[in-house]
Order: C-alpha cells, then sequence, then structure tokens
C-alpha cells in the first residue's frame, strides 16, 4: 500500500515558495523546476503547482509572498430561506410543543404518532474508499462500467420514534419499512452470466407521482396497520418534504385507504427548505449509509439485501436519539426566529442515557416561546395570517396568549 505523503506546514511552503522563486526570472519557472522541486521536497507535483499558482497571484497582486495552509470549508452551504418559509419554520416548531408547562418550561409533544418519511439514493460502490490492511495484505481489485454512472437505487425510508419503557427494553422500534424502486424485466439477449429471459432487477429510474402513491397505498400504509403498537394512538400523521412526486392530503385514493381498520393517517407536510425537521435527513440516513458500507456488493440484488440490512441492524435507541436532536432543532428554530443559521445541538445523550437521565421531551422555556409567538404575530401582516395564529397557540397556556 503506497504511503501518504507527509502535509506541509506554513514553514516548509514558505521554503518551497522562495526555492520556486530562486529558480524564476520575471514571473517564469525555468523547464523543469517544478518537478525538481517536488523531488527535493518529496511532495506531489500538484502540491507545487498550487504552491506556485498562489504566488504568481500575490505578485500580480503587489503583496509580499507568503503561503499558508488553504483550510477545508467544512461548513454545508443551507439553503437560502425567504421571510415566508422562516415564518412557516417558526410556525410548524411552535406547533409542536405539548401546550403543558412546567415550572417555566414547556416540553415538545412526545412524536408517538408521527412517521416521517423520506427518500434517498443509495449507491453500488463509492468512487474512493478507504481501507486499512496488514503488511503481507493485498489490495483489492475494485472495477465497474463507469465511475460516472454508478448503479444505484431510491428507497423510501419510513422511521417512527421507538417505545421504550425505563428498565430500557424496546416495546417498538420504530422502524416501519424501506422500500426500494425496483422493477423486474426479462433480459433481452444471452451473456455469459444468465440466459435470455432470466428476469433482471433494475432502478426505477423516473419516481412519478402515480409511483410513490402505490408505494404508499399499497405497500405503506397497509405495513404500518400491521407494524403498529396497539397501545398508541391510531391518528397517525405521516410527515413529507415537499418533492413534486408526493401527493396531496386530500389525495382520494389515500383516503380510501388511510381510514380504514380503525387506523386515521393524515399526510403532513414539513416546512420548505427544511430537512433539520425530518429524522430521515437530520441522522438516519448518514447511519444506514454507514452500515451499508461496510458491506460490498457486486450487483443490485446485493445492494437491496445490504441497505434492508443496515435498516433492520440500527439499533432503536440511538433511532430515539435523533428525535431528540430533532426537537432540539425546533427549540434552534424558535431562537432564529425561523432561520437555519444554527449549529445542531448535542447534549451527551449517550451519558444521559448510561446515568438513567436522558429526557423523553426536551423543554424550552417559556420566556422563549412568548418570544416566538410575538415575532410571529408581528410579522404576519395580512389579516388571514394573524388568524391562523390562534392554530399555533391552542392549547399552550393562556400565560403565553398574547393580546
Amino acid at each position: 500500500m503506497a504511503k501518504e505523503r507527509p502535509k506541509l506546514q506554513d514553514d516548509q511552503r514558505n521554503k518551497v515558495a522562495q526555492w520556486l522563486l530562486e529558480h524564476s526570472s520575471e514571473g517564469n519557472l525555468r523547464h523543469g523546476a517544478k518537478k525538481e522541486a517536488a523531488l527535493h521536497f518529496k511532495v506531489n507535483l500538484k502540491t507545487i503547482w498550487r504552491i506556485w499558482s498562489q504566488v504568481s497571484n500575490q505578485r500580480a497582486s503587489g503583496v509580499p509572498v507568503q503561503e499558508k495552509k488553504l483550510k477545508p470549508h467544512t461548513n454545508a452551504i443551507k439553503p437560502f430561506l425567504t421571510t415566508q418559509n422562516k415564518l412557516c419554520r417558526l410556525r410548524w416548531s411552535l406547533k409542536q410543543l405539548s401546550g403543558v408547562s412546567e415550572d417555566g418550561f414547556i416540553p415538545f409533544q412526545s412524536m408517538y404518532n408521527t412517521i416521517h418519511i423520506d427518500e434517498k439514493w443509495f449507491y453500488l460502490t463509492k468512487t474512493n474508499d478507504r481501507y486499512y490492511f496488514m503488511p503481507d495484505e493485498e489490495e483489492p481489485h475494485r472495477t465497474c462500467k463507469s465511475k460516472r454512472h454508478i448503479e444505484k437505487i431510491m428507497f423510501m425510508c419510513a422511521a417512527a420514534r421507538p417505545i421504550i419503557d425505563e428498565d430500557g427494553t424496546v416495546i417498538f422500534d420504530g422502524k416501519l419499512g424501506i422500500y426500494p424502486f425496483i422493477t423486474t424485466e426479462p433480459t433481452q439477449r444471452n451473456s455469459k452470466n444468465r440466459v435470455k429471459g432470466t428476469l433482471e432487477v433494475k432502478a426505477i429510474a423516473a419516481i412519478t407521482k402515480p409511483i410513490i402513491r402505490d408505494c404508499l397505498i399499497k405497500q405503506m400504509v397497509l405495513d404500518f396497520m400491521a407494524k403498529w403498537p396497539k397501545t398508541s394512538s391510531k391518528h397517525i400523521y405521516i410527515q413529507q418534504d415537499n418533492a413534486k412526486p408526493h401527493i396531496q392530503a386530500n389525495d382520494p385514493e389515500f383516503q380510501a385507504v388511510a381510514n380504514t381498520n380503525g387506523f386515521k393517517f393524515q399526510l403532513v407536510c414539513q416546512p420548505a427548505n427544511s430537512p433539520d425537521t425530518n429524522v430521515n435527513d437530520l441522522g438516519f440516513f448518514r447511519a444506514i449509509q454507514s452500515l451499508k458500507d461496510q458491506k460490498p456488493a457486486k450487483n443490485v440484488e446485493e445492494l437491496l439485501e445490504n441497505v434492508k440490512a443496515a435498516y433492520e441492524e440500527y439499533p432503536p435507541e440511538k433511532l430515539n436519539n435523533v428525535f431528540l436532536t430533532l426537537q432540539g432543532c425546533y427549540q434552534e428554530i424558535i431562537k432564529c426566529k425561523g432561520g437555519n443559521n444554527y449549529k445542531i445541538p448535542h447534549m451527551n445523550k449517550e451519558r444521559l442515557s448510561r446515568q438513567g437521565m436522558l429526557p423523553r421531551c426536551i423543554q424550552v422555556e417559556e420566556s422563549l416561546v412568548k418570544e416566538g409567538l410575538e415575532f410571529l404575530q408581528m410579522e404576519s401582516s395580512e389579516e388571514g395570517e394573524i388568524l391562523r395564529l390562534e392554530d399555533v397557540i391552542e392549547g399552550l397556556n393562556e400565560v403565553l396568549l398574547i393580546d
């Protein structure tokens, strides 16, 4: 296995820059100087190119030549939020409160009657990967038809909040199913791998509204009814994002199935540009991806098995922690008046769980809720928006009502 080249410090980068300047004339390096510098300082040729490019730009700008290591930009770009988006996010977060004040604090709802659904692409393999080998171990030889067009399958994932009693016994794991969008087609010709007419699993490339409707009505809702704990409320909210293929809440075909067997399913759409309000986007998908990558897949069938196995292997206790993180995001949204200029909060949930102090719901200061309601009413200039504010504050303590 090839050894990793050492990373240059600032003083070493300055030495490289000075060496290049000494071997240049009128801003031009002599032929072969970059390769000599790479060999002399034992670094990659691309590193020399980058240093010389920065030196040339500094000389052209008339500033002193000084090389510093470029720090990678790790902050993800957050979506742009309009004023209407912010008000919608704030209103959504306030609606998640239970409305029961305890010593100046208001807890969020338990969320045991909410199912979060969302889609994600899972790839057969990654373009780059990292392996650790023993000194006498051979490197695996990975190949694919095209690294720009790696096979992938879209899955619809459904997750509810797990029910765990005080003794740590899992009553309901919250994992209601993960559904691939695939089709089986007979092969058109013979090959060395299979004969003509063999059924082959393929991904559905275009996910349309009829496909989403069939998946939701013919598979998901039926599974929800079969797996839903008997002691939980049968009035269930299915939260989805605002993707165009998703069906409307009043879809007649969905309504025909949603109110059967004593269940009442209600579709709700989360605020626009708000992946931090869905447990799948917030952490569940990343965990499944990490577990799935631990098992190699050579074909689509193995990819299906690995994704489903990763979904089932994920511990319910950690899924419950994601719901607590979701409530923490709601609290930050209220603090930011509906904005997204905050970091995902951490509360050492693993340590609190070991100590038996993990809360069932996060509590918000009463004064913070009142500030959010005042801001929401002040910014809602249209009469219709102000009237709908009553829906937001319904169930909260009278002390929070704004005149």
